[in-house]
C-alpha cells in the first residue's frame, strides 16, 4: 500500500493533507525559547496574529527535527511493509534531512520489505504547496509510485516561484538568500525579487522600486516563463498580505484570462525567515 507524507514547510494544512491522505510532519519554530510545532501545538494557523508579532519586532528562530522524531513518523508504515513517499521542502535549505537519512537507514535495516522514496520539491512554502497538490492529484487518480516518481523527475523543475519581501531584516538574519546585499534594507522602497533556483535555493535576481512595480514584475515573470498555466494551479502565497495577493491575482487574470488561482498562507516556520507583507507567485513554467 502507498502511504504519502509531506511537511508543514510546504504550506499544506491538515484539511488539505486529509483530502489526499498525506501524513503531515511538523516543522518547528521558536519564539522566546518557546518551541511550537504547527498543527501539533495548535489546530489552525492564525496567520494574522503570527505575522503581527513579527511586525512588532519578534524574530523567531527555526530548528531541525531529530532522528528519533523521524523514526516515530515513519516506523508504523515501515513495519507494515508499505510503499512510502515523502514529498518535502528543499534539501538544499536545511540540515534536517541528515537526521531523516539516518532514521531511514535504520528503518530499512529493521524492515527491509518497505520501500521509501522521496520527492524533493527544490523549494519551500508555496512552490512546494503546488507540487504537493499535483502529486496528491496523481495519487487520487490511481497512479503508481513509479509513475509518480517519473512525473516528478520531469516536472519539478517546471514549477517556478518568484516573490518579494517587504522587510529584509528577516532574510538578512537567516542568511538564506544568496546575492542579497546586507545594505539593501536601508534603501527605502527597494524590494529584491527572489526566486527558487533549480538547485533548490532562494536567490535574489534583482531589485524593484516600489510595491506596485514589484507586483507587476511578478506578473511579468508569469508572462515570460509561463507554460500551460491554464492546466495548472497558479498559487499566490503571502505572509498576511491577502489584499496584495488578490491584487496580483486580478492582474494575472487581466492579462491571461480566468485562471485556477489559489491564495496560500505561508506557514509560520518559513514565514519566520520571510517576514510579514511578502507575496509570491508559483506557476507552471518552461523552466525555473
Amino acid at each position: 500500500m502507498l502511504k504519502i507524507y509531506t511537511d508543514t514547510d510546504t504550506d499544506i494544512t491538515p484539511a488539505i493533507a486529509a483530502e489526499y491522505g498525506y501524513q503531515l510532519i511538523s516543522m518547528p519554530y521558536s519564539i522566546d525559547a518557546q518551541t511550537t510545532y504547527p498543527y501539533v501545538d495548535f489546530k489552525t494557523f492564525d496567520a494574522h496574529a503570527f505575522y503581527d508579532k513579527l511586525r512588532g519586532g519578534v524574530l523567531p528562530t527555526t530548528s531541525a527535527i531529530s532522528k528519533d522524531q523521524y523514526m516515530n513518523y515513519f516506523i508504523q508504515d515501515f513495519a507494515a511493509g508499505n510503499e512510502i513517499l515523502y514529498v518535502h521542502f528543499s534539501r538544499a535549505m536545511t540540515n534536517t534531512f541528515d537526521a531523516m537519512d539516518q532514521a531511514i537507514a535504520q528503518l530499512k535495516e529493521q524492515f527491509p520489505a518497505a520501500r521509501f522514496e522521496e520527492i524533493d520539491t527544490k523549494g519551500i512554502t508555496t512552490i512546494s504547496y503546488a507540487i504537493v497538490r499535483e502529486v496528491g492529484d496523481l495519487v487520487k487518480a490511481g497512479k503508481t509510485l513509479d509513475e509518480i516518481l517519473a512525473w516528478a523527475r520531469e516536472e519539478v523543475d517546471h514549477f517556478a516561484m518568484y516573490f518579494f519581501a517587504d522587510d529584509l531584516k528577516f532574510f538578512r538574519r537567516s542568511g538564506r538568500v544568496s546575492g542579497l546585499a546586507a545594505t539593501m534594507g536601508t534603501l527605502i522602497g527597494v524590494r529584491p525579487l527572489i526566486h527558487m533556483s533549480q538547485a533548490g535555493k532562494m536567490e535574489s535576481i534583482g531589485t524593484v522600486k516600489g510595491r506596485q512595480n514589484a507586483m507587476k514584475a511578478l506578473v511579468d515573470k508569469v508572462a515570460e516563463l509561463g507554460s500551460d498555466i491554464d492546466r495548472h494551479r497558479i498559487c499566490i502565497g503571502h505572509t498576511d498580505a491577502l489584499v496584495l495577493a488578490q491584487e496580483i491575482g486580478r492582474m494575472i487574470e487581466e492579462r491571461f484570462g480566468k485562471q485556477n488561482i489559489e491564495y496560500v498562507d505561508v506557514n509560520p516556520t518559513a514565514g519566520s525567515h520571510c517576514g510579514p507583507n511578502g507575496v509570491g507567485v508559483c506557476f507552471h513554467a518552461i523552466h525555473r
